[in-house]
């Protein structure tokens, strides 16, 4: 209690603030680095599919206890979460340097770590949900870091609203689950999904739930929040806003895929919303020319992606969702966590006055290059692996050959549109002409601004070379979200076929849309008349 009332006094703010401010690291990522150890040592436990469990004791006379329990879907997401958590906290060090409030900044920021973690290895459907809000309000406080002005004020607020109004949806589903089973342990709910899909409440529960996981996860309609979001400091996009929290949605959906999934309700509903929401983001994501704002609507079309993946309802297609989103982590997080350095070093994130940044720093481009090859789905990386896993589940989904055809022109035009911006952020912004003057003169980034960026994007490549690393990993979490599934071997090369004619056609087709995009660059544009943002506005003011 001493130590907590030393850190919120100003004093402690000074100790966090002193120049020279490299002797913070071990603190600051010792909580996260310490939970991905111990995630870590407990992976080949869950891999046997003997996982870590621990009940604590919560409130007795009600009959709840905190339940936890890591199997092998658990640990994937837990080992991004804490992995990147810890790189995002060592990159905080020199990127929010002399910003007030930053103790505040650090406890908020661990309480999201801790709350997603808690969220991925809930064992209980309530204790899934408490972390699932407790994400909301530390996202809250993060996006509205710098409360003082009026634009963070709003972005958070919008996107607690967002995402508060769907956890209240999804606490009504989880509560009808539980009157339906009688509890809400999630072993004894998985165990017998025929239950509730017989159950009359099983369309209400269905809404609920859903509503609660697009919300988090930025679909359609809802989308709109993410891009608002940006305002936050950079490392808080990177983990929040890209890499952990909007994939809390789509753990959900994983999940309580046994559960829930199967029927054509929900078939029908994911792969409409998640259809939609890869090609508005894609789209949206083209007419952006503000780094950080088109990293976010290509989020939310891989957002989209994946949800599309986990609505096929089939092996492969559950495979390549839980692949997208691992390699989706580690690209997306590293460019985040690029442009950050890029503002940092120049003062601004347009990318039609970014030009030559090669020359100012070379091995930040390396790192946009490692990783935006990936985004673009080039071999070796797992971006490779996880398109060419997409485009084989989308073409294997349906017996009707027009119907998986055209599903997979879908996917091939929202991976078109994240090849061309591939190139806007690994080519253009380092090596093209630079379109004006920069606010700020670059003088070398600092290693700790690109070390864990480029931790990021290296793990990315070695994932793509060496993909039966992860194949154990992913095919016992496919286990868990298609029980008694057995998805093929992750592999970087599966020989000539149709799902690489489609890969080289992306790329194709992504180096059309780059050239259309060099001759009419992004122009900043009016707020549509109509618009989920505009709806929002209307119904708030």
């Amino acid at each position: 209690m001493h130590m907590a009332s030393h850190l919120a006094t100003d004093r402690g703010k000074t100790l966090l603030r002193v120049p020279g401010w490299r002797w913070p690291l071990a603190p600051v990522v010792a909580l996260p680095l310490a939970l991905f150890a111990f995630a870590l040592s407990h992976a080949p436990a869950a891999l046997a599919g003997t996982p870590w469990e621990a009940t604590i004791r919560w409130l007795p006379a009600l009959g709840l206890s905190l339940q936890l329990r890591l199997d092998s879907l658990s640990l994937v997401f837990t080992l991004l979460v804490t992995g990147i958590g810890t790189l995002v906290m060592a990159y905080s060090i020199p990127y929010m340097q002399g910003e007030y409030g930053l103790v505040r900044y650090y406890a908020s920021l661990t309480l999201f770590m801790l709350a997603m973690t808690g969220l991925v290895v809930a064992g209980n459907l309530l204790l899934l949900f408490v972390c699932w809000e407790l994400t909301s309000i530390s996202s809250y406080l993060l996006i509205g870091f710098r409360h003082e002005e009026v634009e963070s004020q709003e972005a958070a607020l919008q996107a607690l609203l967002i995402t508060g109004a769907g956890g209240l949806a999804m606490l009504a589903g989880v509560v009808l689950i539980g009157q339906v089973y009688g509890g809400f342990d999630l072993g004894v709910i998985l165990a017998e999904p025929a239950r509730l899909r017989a159950h009359p409440w099983y369309g209400w529960a269905l809404g609920l739930i859903l509503a609660g996981a697009f919300t988090k996860s930025a679909q359609f309609p809802f989308h709109f929040w993410l891009p608002e979001a940006m305002v936050a400091p950079t490392p808080v996009s990177a983990y929040l806003h890209s890499a952990t929290m909007v994939k809390a949605g789509i753990y959900l959906l994983a999940r309580l895929a046994p559960l829930l999934g199967g029927t054509r309700a929900w078939q029908a509903t994911l792969l409409t919303v998640g259809g939609l929401t890869m090609l508005l983001g894609a789209w949206q994501a083209l007419r952006q020319h503000d780094l950080k704002a088109i990293l976010a609507y290509t989020t939310i079309s891989s957002l989209g992606t994946m949800v599309v993946l986990l609505g096929l309802g089939t092996a492969g297609a559950a495979q390549a969702a839980l692949v997208t989103l691992i390699a989706h982590a580690l690209y997306k997080g590293a460019l985040f966590l690029v442009a950050g350095a890029i503002d940092h070093e120049t003062g601004t994130r347009d990318v039609r006055l970014l030009g030559g940044l090669w020359v100012h720093g070379p091995t930040l481009g390396l790192v946009a290059a490692l990783a935006t090859l990936s985004m673009a789905g080039l071999p070796p990386t797992l971006g490779f692996v996880a398109k060419e896993l997409g485009y084989g589940a989308t073409l294997g989904w349906s017996a009707q050959a027009v119907a998986a055809g055209g599903l997979a022109l879908v996917l091939l035009a929202a991976n078109a549109c994240n090849v061309a911006l591939a190139v806007v952020l690994g080519y253009r912004v380092f090596f093209g002409e630079a379109g004006g003057p920069w606010p700020r003169k670059p003088h070398g980034a600092s290693w700790l601004l690109v070390l864990p960026g480029l931790l990021l994007a290296a793990a990315s490549w070695l994932a793509g070379l060496l993909p039966r690393y992860l194949d154990g990993a992913v095919a016992e979490a496919v286990g868990h979200v298609l029980p008694g599934a057995h998805p093929a071997h992750l592999a970087l090369w599966h020989g000539w076929s149709l799902p690489l004619g489609l890969s080289v056609a992306t790329l194709g087709s992504g180096a059309a849309l780059y050239a259309l995009w060099t001759r009419r660059p992004p122009a900043p544009r009016g707020e549509p008349r109509w618009s989920a943002l505009a709806a929002y506005r209307w119904l708030v003011h």
